[in-house]
């Protein structure tokens, strides 16, 4: 029995130690990777990685721009900080939205040209329209950097033509930040090796882009439509109910660790692997079913919740179109799709340009 009793131990803990992911090792080398850019008093400090060297440029005034040297292929204009990010906007006649981009900067550049939102030279094309990427640029893939930098100059020239670029945070964001780095991709490990910082450290608090992510939501209305990443939980409607204060105490937690922001009753509920909006998968694996989700919609009086998190293989309308599911498993480096939200009526854009009717989902899918 005592033998037994043994054997049945170990295999019940194979699957949590099959599931345990370890940080990767570095890589040997970098090909191209930057700019990173930092804050010292009035000064600008810009790194580059170019075949495994690294380059830098220091520049005194903001706004300025900063042209290539390897890395993120276009002129960058610096502005002085970011704005904090609103909560709640009024509806606007078409949005298009799109998740978990994971590093695949290429297969996103080549869906938004395909889809007009930008132009062949990457710069906005959708006038006064809106984008929405609801979480989840980093990790996994080859180009986080590009990624961000072209979202976050796409902000300042969609604004500049009347229309917007929302970023909302997902939890790979959040993970970073807290320097959980399981899923980083080996390259960015070296890159940190190369520039003397932590990898957390690269999106600190003086950096461009990390001070950009410490103002940018969690939570985003837009009419009657909710973007975020991972979802409301029941046991999360009250965080929506407060998107302002909710959307600032995510603010507030960047870069806190990751033990601390669990253990603080504060922010343990922003950070609940199962219930948290970063987190929640309830719509997709059968813990809500149809008449719960509608339950949610009411006490926050949406018509439908849109967010990423879940890979599917398509764009998918679940539960009636109450809840729509935007990440398309663009992560995988093959395929990606777009949502579009045009005066109520919904579509996807494919990778070719062509639109299409929503996938229906299946309830089981949690990947």
């Amino acid at each position: 029995m005592h033998i037994l009793h043994r054997t049945l131990l170990l295999l019940a803990l194979l699957p949590l130690a099959a599931s345990a992911k370890e940080v990767p090792a570095p890589a040997d080398h970098v090909d191209t990777d930057g700019p990173y850019v930092f804050r010292n008093g009035d000064a600008l400090l810009a790194r580059w990685i170019c075949n495994d060297q690294v380059y830098a440029r220091t520049l005194i005034d903001t706004p300025t721009t900063l042209t290539s040297l390897c890395g993120y292929p276009h002129p960058i204009t610096l502005q002085p900080s970011a704005p904090v990010s609103v909560s709640t906007l009024p509806a606007v006649p078409r949005i298009v939205a799109v998740s978990d981009i994971h590093g695949q900067y290429a297969l996103l550049v080549n869906l938004l040209r395909a889809n007009h939102v930008i132009d062949a030279n990457d710069q906005w094309a959708l006038g006064t329209d809106t984008l929405v990427i609801a979480g989840d640029v980093f990790d996994r893939g080859p180009q986080v950097t590009e990624a961000f930098w072209l979202l976050y100059s796409l902000q300042q020239q969609a604004a500049d033509a009347g229309g917007a670029v929302h970023f909302v945070l997902g939890n790979h964001e959040t993970m970073v930040l807290y320097d959980d780095l399981r899923y980083v991709n080996p390259k960015y490990l070296r890159s940190a090796q190369l520039l003397g910082r932590s990898y957390a450290q690269l999106y600190g608090a003086d950096s461009v882009i990390g001070q950009w992510l410490r103002t940018r939501p969690v939570l985003l209305r837009i009419g009657d439509t909710l973007f975020l990443h991972g979802g409301i939980s029941p046991e999360a409607v009250q965080l929506a109910l407060q998107p302002e204060q909710t959307n600032a105490a995510y603010q507030a937690s960047l870069g806190r660790a990751k033990a601390e922001v669990k253990a603080d009753p504060s922010t343990a509920p922003l950070y609940d692997g199962k219930t948290s909006p970063i987190w929640y998968r309830g719509y997709f694996d059968g813990r809500l079913d149809t008449a719960g989700v509608q339950s949610v919609l009411d006490q926050l009086g949406l018509q439908r919740i849109v967010v990423g998190h879940t890979s599917m293989p398509h764009v998918s309308s679940f539960h009636g179109g109450r809840v729509i599911a935007i990440d398309s498993s663009i992560k995988n480096g093959e395929n990606g799709e777009l949502l579009f939200i045009e005066n109520g009526k919904v579509s996807r854009g494919l990778l070719d340009g062509t639109r299409v009717p929503l996938a229906e989902g299946v309830i089981g899918t949690d990947d």
